[in-house]
């Protein structure tokens, strides 16, 4: 009984933290073009958003995170706490240090880890959720790129579609509006990170979570997204009003999609690599050089394997006790920090040399 009220408290902070991680992603780019002025009214508006979407179309992604990746006779208790403790620990390291992460890939990553440690794995649904990892932000990319050119044509011909004049306030209701939808969609599909594990276990039905989940994301969104939601706002790139809607349109409604047939999607990545798009479209190349585009694009492809690491390690020390896979995990954490320290310090060593 206890462990399971462990695995409600793990649970509800995680959404928490989602909530935190959303914000960067649904508001954003109203706040970073100034539709928003302030950051607390970017972070209500997330959070109101997020539980709305929780509550009225979270149930199908939350079927996907409890049953449709691993066996649910294997799904106890005991596996949602591991797979809640390992995405949280991720998704938690990345809140300190400011950078949006997909919740859905370390979610998912945390229950393959556990389904390759029982050796119990529908391998087509986690292939068929991978490919929607690459091919929602791809799309967000594309899209966002070809209206960034459009959108800027349009602001050289008709220079009032800037937000000058009347026009502001209409354009950046707008944008507000379609960032809000994109909070929508971050509900729909998000809070089943944290819900899925629970319902899988049987400690939760789906409805009761989508609620109580979408309170919690939305807590998270307003009182620990303010970090998150600077660098995406405002360290990526800046924006224009139509901009900022064809960021926060795009990735929303792309989202949406996904949800509605229960596939768990970056929803951060889609709209991150909208703004990309649109920073790409406006000034070439020269956007890559900035290291916050760098430091994301690291963690996520960190996020889901060290999400899977931990997932796999903690089924090896706690439910099927095995030494022998613990201490190669442990190595191989081991040679791999080593030889990333390796190749800084010799590469720090040739530019010392050099200069």
């Amino acid at each position: 009984m206890l462990l399971s009220y462990f695995a409600i408290i793990v649970a509800l902070f995680f959404a928490m933290n989602i909530g935190a991680s959303g914000a960067a992603a649904t508001m954003g780019p109203a706040y970073g073009s100034g539709a928003v002025k302030r950051k607390k009214v970017a972070l209500l508006l997330t959070g109101t958003g997020a539980f709305l979407g929780a509550v009225i179309g979270g149930g199908e992604v939350v079927k996907t995170v409890g049953k449709g990746i691993i066996p649910t006779t294997i799904f106890s208790v005991e596996v949602a706490v591991i797979i809640l403790l390992s995405s949280c620990l991720t998704l938690f390291l990345a809140n300190v240090i400011s950078i949006p992460l997909s919740t859905s890939e370390v979610t998912i990553g945390a229950v393959v880890g556990v389904g390759v440690a029982f050796q119990a794995l529908y391998v087509s649904s986690v292939l068929f959720i991978i490919s929607f990892w690459l091919i929602v932000p791809l799309t967000a990319f594309i899209m966002c790129f070809i209206f960034g050119k459009v959108i800027k044509m349009a602001e050289e011909k008709w220079p009032q579609l800037k937000g000058k004049g009347k026009w502001g306030k209409v354009l950046a209701i707008v944008l507000v509006f379609t960032g809000f939808i994109e909070a929508f969609s971050a509900g729909m599909n998000n809070v089943a990170n944290a819900i899925g594990p629970l319902v899988g276990a049987g400690l939760m039905e789906g409805s009761t979570g989508g609620w109580i989940g979408g309170l919690f994301v939305a807590l998270g969104a307003f009182l620990l997204g303010g970090r998150v939601l600077e660098t995406n706002g405002k360290k990526i790139t800046s924006f224009s009003l139509l901009q900022g809607t064809a960021v926060s349109g795009t990735g929303g409604g792309l989202v949406i999609i996904a949800s509605i047939f229960g596939v768990p999607v970056p929803l951060t990545q889609a709209t991150t690599s909208g703004i990309i798009g649109i920073g790409f479209s406006e000034n070439g190349f020269q956007i890559w050089q900035k290291d916050v585009i760098k430091k994301i694009m690291k963690v996520w492809i960190v996020s889901p394997v060290l999400s899977l690491v931990i997932s796999f390690s903690l089924i090896h020390v706690f439910l099927h006790p095995n030494p022998y896979i613990v201490v190669i995990v442990s190595a191989i954490i081991i040679a791999t920090i080593g030889t990333l320290s390796l190749y800084r310090s010799v590469k720090i060593e040739r530019q010392t040399i050099r200069n």
